[in-house]
């Protein structure tokens, strides 16, 4: 059962910037409300450098983002609170900034294509809900547990989040002290049975967008790729 839900996540298509991490310090975290076991998020120090790229396949998710950004008033972090506070018990999977279609449970519903934020928190035994925030107003828009879910899946979920020791918040600190910008898409992956917490950037003033991975239990960073955008402003530029 795949847990993401379809999104407007910007990954490696265009030329690209590949910040190769190294000799990264992680430090232990004292008294950070965001940390969820001993390992703390760092930050990293590693040079970029440009290197070719492949072309987008589709950049009408630029289109999207550069319409939805500035409609949306609610940030990642608090639509997240307000999520993982729909559900008792619950941990955040994913969260990525989107269009709204339907699906609303409250009156009057937000207008078609209006920002928001579709959430998939999960709670201890790995049983996913989703949960839709209005980006604007932040009101809940819809929250329900994922049918499709056996139990192999709830395991798969549950244990992810058990070997996750840096939190949501970590991982975006340290995505964004390397990179700057709004973020657009946080979301836990289990690669080769290690967790990984992947964040989206995009800063507004150039278009350019980040992609971080960052280890959920060293709070390392794996891998920094930052793409440049074209735009009609730039590609009419003399």
């Amino acid at each position: 059962m795949n847990v993401s839900p379809s999104t407007l996540r910007l990954r490696a298509a265009l030329p690209t910037c590949v910040l190769v991490c190294s000799a990264l310090l992680v430090t232990a975290c004292s008294g950070d409300e965001g940390t969820k076991g001993s390992a703390a998020a760092p930050t990293a120090d590693a040079s970029s450098s440009p290197s070719p790229g492949d072309t987008s396949e589709d950049n009408g998710n630029l289109a999207e983002l550069k319409a939805l950004l500035p409609a949306a008033k609610i940030t990642w972090d608090k639509a997240a609170s307000i999520a993982v506070g729909e559900v008792s018990g619950s941990e955040l999977v994913e969260i990525d900034l989107t269009r709204f279609q339907r699906g609303s449970t409250v009156s009057p519903a937000p207008s078609p294509g209006s920002p928001e934020w579709a959430a998939d928190v999960a709670t201890a035994d790995g049983t996913v809900h989703r949960v839709l925030v209005d980006a604007v107003s932040g009101q809940v828009l819809q929250s329900e547990p994922e049918t499709d879910q056996d139990a192999d899946d709830k395991r798969a979920v549950a244990g992810m989040l058990a070997k996750a020791q840096v939190t949501a918040e970590q991982a975006v600190k340290t995505a964004t002290d390397k990179q700057q910008g709004t973020v657009t898409d946080v979301h836990l992956d289990s690669g080769d049975n290690t967790p990984v917490w992947s964040v989206d950037i995009v800063n507004q003033n150039d278009w350019r967008f980040a992609n971080v991975d960052v280890d959920a239990t060293s709070g390392k960073i794996l891998r920094a790729q930052v793409n440049q955008i074209e735009t009609d402003h730039t590609e009419n530029q003399g």
